[in-house]
């Protein structure tokens, strides 16, 4: 268990670097790569530094391609970092415990967690087991997620039969099941309409209020960020080029401060780049 106060994610220098072997086009370029390779290295994420308090939601924030989810998948020890400190929960990612896993959960927008051709209640079952949660705890949180997102009519539905915004709900449910300290919420309203897109930032909104989760949100919505961060941390090319709330973003890219969100972020990437 970390120690009061401590934060939830300290980064410090964290780094990421890919190698790779290039290789010319046809036949010549194959032979040549089998005992001359061509080696190579992009760096993906550059000296990040980055300390988020426990109980508060972020917004990560960058174009495609500037890092965000390489450091993500090092925050959640999907990838080790080339260089770098970073402590999460108290917890080295990389070495995937399973105290740690335990405490975190990430939800994707447009990857699914839920099995296509069972119900959403089979996939929270075999969550039940993964995580061994005693059967009265695992009643008390699917009837209290279910109610909050308002999904108690479809949870023995077959997955392949929801809507998007049903099933993103349902997922939800299942990142949530273990009770994790720590949410990553990657493009959770992607491709919904503005009604379910107002049910999840309602429900990320409570989840926080009420029970103190830490959410780091990744969205190229610029509505899910107003409506729910409280800080935003913008990167590109890997390198932190903005780190405070939304008034500051607005000034920092001297756009105004009455400016549209979108426009805001294109300003500050066009300046960064």
């Amino acid at each position: 268990m970390p120690k009061s106060g401590e934060p939830a994610i300290r980064a410090e220098g964290l780094t990421k670097t890919y190698r790779y072997t290039e290789q010319s086009p046809g036949l010549t370029g194959a032979l040549k790569g089998v005992f001359r390779p061509d080696r190579r290295e992009r760096l993906a994420v550059d000296a990040l530094e980055l300390t988020v308090p426990r109980g508060q939601i972020i917004g990560l924030l960058g174009p495609n391609g500037a890092g965000k989810t390489t450091t993500i998948k090092m925050l959640c020890g999907l990838l080790r970092p080339t260089e770098g400190e970073l402590e999460v929960l108290g917890h080295r990612p990389s070495r995937r415990g399973f105290d740690f896993l335990s405490r975190i959960s990430v939800v994707f927008g447009q990857k699914s967690m839920l099995w296509w051709d069972v119900s959403t209640y089979d996939s929270l079952v075999i969550h039940r087991e993964m995580y061994a949660i005693p059967k009265p705890r695992f009643d008390r949180s699917v009837d209290d997620l279910a109610e909050r997102l308002g999904i108690q009519d479809i949870l023995h539905v077959p997955v392949r039969k929801l809507s998007l915004g049903q099933r993103m709900r349902c997922e939800l449910v299942l990142a949530l099941l273990h009770g994790p300290e720590l949410l990553f919420a990657d493009e959770p309203t992607v491709g919904l309409d503005v009604v379910a897109k107002l049910s999840v930032r309602r429900f990320l909104a409570e989840l926080n209020r009420d029970l103190g989760t830490t959410i780091v949100l990744t969205s190229h919505d610029m509505n899910d960020v107003a409506a729910l961060c409280e800080r935003v941390v913008v990167i590109n090319h890997g390198v932190t080029i903005f780190d405070g709330d939304l008034t500051a973003l607005r000034g920092h890219a001297d756009a105004g401060g009455e400016a549209d969100l979108d426009q805001v972020m294109s300003n500050l990437f066009t300046a960064g780049s």
